[in-house]
């Protein structure tokens, strides 16, 4: 695992309204998370809970949604959990492979990477 900073955008539904957002990218992380307020106001709702192991080991439900998201100029669709209010931004791995980037740690930078379908 390794962490790093990378700006992230929500954009809603209509194309609107868009906040940036500056995120830990963590590839320990299976979901990338905003904080529930900023969903809320680009009109992302929740869809379903989902159980997640925290930092601190700790089981916790959470609610999550799919939202328009802008990545080193790309937009596509992503599963978000909402966050709680003090809660850093986080990029996880589903995020990093429906963008199809990689981590290059030793940079600290997201790169392009091939998809594969074998």
């Amino acid at each position: 695992m390794g962490t790093f900073r990378q700006n992230i955008a929500f954009v809603s539904a209509d194309g609107q309204r868009r906040e940036e957002l500056d995120a830990q990218v963590d590839t320990g992380a299976t979901f990338s998370s905003a904080p529930a307020d900023v969903l809320e106001r680009l009109g992302v709702r929740p869809e379903t809970r989902v159980r997640l192991r925290l930092a601190n080991n700790a089981v916790e439900e959470r609610l999550l949604g799919f939202a328009r998201a802008e990545l080193v100029e790309e937009e596509r669709i992503i599963p978000v959990v909402f966050g709680r209010t003090g809660e850093p931004p986080l990029i996880g791995a589903t995020t990093l492979e429906i963008f199809l980037l990689a981590v290059d740690l030793v940079e600290q930078r997201l790169v392009p990477v091939e998809g594969l379908l074998l």
